[in-house]
């Protein structure tokens, strides 16, 4: 295995070990405990990032190299991991590099569900209102009446009711009704209808609105780029993905500005609806009672990672595009590449396993 690169700078080593001998006093009591680190947001414009050393936070530095073997072994691309907002592990495989972009695929719903709010508390659309309200009738096959009871709030939380075995084409035509609005969860690419309400609504490009609103304030760079089947994907680096995590770390505040309002991201993030506990605005969820899976109708129970925190939320995309947030430990967790194992929509067992290798460096 090539040589692979661990971000550590010596100077936090150094503060670690003042700050420990500062907490003594001269009779050897010890005053006050530390002040809790503040997060960090990089600046826009540049890829400077501070870092900090896995020995500064007692993580279990002999199981890093096996960590890594792992990644690679697994058709990894990218891996990256923040605490704080501070950069820990950053590393590529296989020619990739910090500068190379790579699809997001699924795990870009969460850019759509967040700017979905971002439109809507600029006040140019309600999510519980019906979609045609934007799209006109007729933006799908189904009977008008059953039409109707589509609402935003459903293409963002996979309950549409219409027909999701049908493939990835969400023309009208092939938008068929299978059942009403909020009583069937589905995985479903319908929810890029969302796209063209944001256009619609605010009489922009959605990609100029994304941009001005969600991409260039935080510093993010990439595009939407055509995949066919009237769908875009979003292209990055593995640092504009990490930017992305990281706001959605902090309930959608980057720096001193609230991107997007804290209520709806919390509404985002958290169980949506009843059938599928596990699911938010376009977001997975860790830790609920029970779950469903990409293309299936039956109800798991259990964690969908039984081995990550129950707190964690996910942006997950085909092939194992991952965005892992986890506001317990003040971490995110990237990581970029081709499919571990075989392909896949969204869930693979490549979660489970990744993070108990990932558990044996942190815990």
């Amino acid at each position: 295995m090539k040589k692979l690169s661990l971000i550590a700078l010596s100077s936090f080593l150094v503060f670690a070990c003042s700050s420990s001998d500062d907490s003594k006093t001269e009779s050897g009591g010890t005053t006050n405990p530390p002040t809790e680190e503040a997060m960090y947001f990089p600046d826009n414009g540049t890829d400077t990032w501070e870092t900090k050393s896995p020995a500064t936070l007692g993580w279990n530095e002999s199981n890093i190299p096996p960590l890594l073997e792992y990644l690679e072994t697994k058709n990894t691309k990218s891996f990256m991991i923040l605490v704080n907002g501070r950069i820990v592990m950053e590393n590529y495989f296989n020619g990739h590099t910090a500068t190379t972009p790579w699809y997001w695929a699924s795990a870009g719903k969460t850019l759509t569900a967040t700017l979905t709010g971002i439109v809507e508390q600029e006040g140019f659309i309600n999510t519980n209102n019906k979609v045609s309200d934007y799209l006109g009738t007729g933006w799908t096959s189904a009977p008008l009446e059953k039409e109707n009871l589509i609402t935003c709030k459903h293409l963002l939380t996979m309950t549409s009711g219409l027909d999701d075995s049908l493939g990835d084409d969400v023309s009208p035509a092939n938008l068929e009704y299978i059942a009403d609005a909020g009583s069937r969860w589905a995985y479903h690419n319908v929810y890029v209808k969302l796209q063209d309400v944001v256009a619609q609504a605010t009489g922009q490009s959605w990609s100029t609105y994304f941009n001005s609103k969600l991409r260039n304030p935080i510093g993010m760079t990439g595009a939407w780029l055509e995949s066919g089947e009237d769908l875009s994907v979003y292209w990055s680096t593995t640092r504009s993905m990490a930017r992305f995590g990281l706001l959605a770390l902090n309930n959608g505040k980057w720096k001193e500005t609230q991107i997007i309002n804290s209520s709806y991201f919390n509404n985002a993030i958290n169980t949506s609806q009843d059938i599928n506990k596990a699911y938010g605005y376009l977001w997975w969820l860790n830790g609920k009672e029970s779950y469903h899976l990409p293309q299936t109708q039956f109800k798991f129970n259990g964690s969908v990672i039984p081995s990550g925190s129950a707190d964690m939320y996910m942006a997950l995309g085909k092939n194992d595009q991952k965005i892992y947030v986890i506001p317990s430990k003040k971490m995110v967790v990237i990581r970029m590449g081709n499919a571990a194992d075989g392909e896949n929509f969204a869930l693979s067992g490549f979660d489970n396993e990744l993070w108990q290798k990932i558990n044996d460096v942190i815990e």
